[in-house]
C-alpha cells in the first residue's frame, strides 16, 4: 500500500509527464509551422515516450493499490523566436523535469519507501538520457545558426529517429 503522501506526489508527477507531451505536442506544431518536419518527427516521438512516462507511473501507483488523480493539464507555449529557441525551451523543460523526479526520488527515501526508490531509479536514469539528448541538439543548433543549409541537415538527421519501442508502456523498467 502506497502512503498518502507517497501517492501524492506520484499523482503530481503523472500531471507533470502529460503536460511534457502537450509541450511537445506543441514544438511538434511549432515546427510543422516552420516546415521543419525531421524536427517535428523527433518532437512527435517525445510525445510518445512522455506518454509512456506518465503511463509507466499510473501503472505503478495503481499496482500499489493507490489511487489516481488526474488533474487538469496547463496549456503550453504554442510558438516561439526560433527553432534555437524552441530546443533551448525543450532543454529547460527536461531539466525541470529531472528535478522533479529527483524530488519524487528523494520523498520515496524520506518515507522510507524501498519499493518506489527502486522504480523511480529508472527515470533518475531515463532524465539523464533526455537531458543529453536536449543539451546535444541545442549545441547542434548553435553551430548551424545563420547557415540554413546547417538547419536544413540537422533537421533531415532529427527526422531518422526511431520511435519508442512498444509493449511495454505500463511495465516498471
Amino acid at each position: 500500500m502506497m502512503k498518502p503522501e507517497m501517492q501524492k506526489a506520484f499523482n503530481a508527477q503523472i500531471n507533470e509527464e502529460l503536460f511534457s507531451s502537450y509541450l511537445y505536442a506543441a514544438m511538434v506544431n511549432y515546427f510543422e509551422q516552420q516546415n521543419l518536419k525531421g524536427m517535428a518527427a523527433w518532437m512527435r516521438v517525445q510525445v510518445q515516450e512522455e506518454l509512456i512516462h506518465a503511463t509507466k507511473l499510473f501503472g505503478y501507483v495503481l499496482e500499489r493499490d493507490g489511487a489516481v488523480e488526474l488533474k487538469a493539464i496547463a496549456a503550453p507555449k504554442a510558438a516561439w523566436k526560433s527553432p534555437q529557441e524552441a530546443w533551448k525551451a525543450a532543454l529547460a523543460h527536461e531539466q525541470h523535469i529531472t528535478a522533479c523526479i529527483l524530488d519524487l526520488h528523494a520523498k520515496a527515501v524520506e518515507l522510507k519507501d524501498p519499493a518506489s526508490t527502486i522504480f523511480l531509479e529508472w527515470f533518475v536514469t531515463e532524465q539523464v538520457e533526455e537531458e543529453s539528448n536536449a543539451r546535444d541538439i541545442v549545441a547542434q543548433m548553435e553551430m548551424v545558426k545563420g547557415a540554413p543549409g546547417g538547419l536544413f541537415m540537422l533537421d533531415r538527421e532529427l527526422g531518422g529517429r526511431p520511435a519508442p519501442a512498444g509493449g511495454g508502456a505500463a511495465s516498471a523498467t
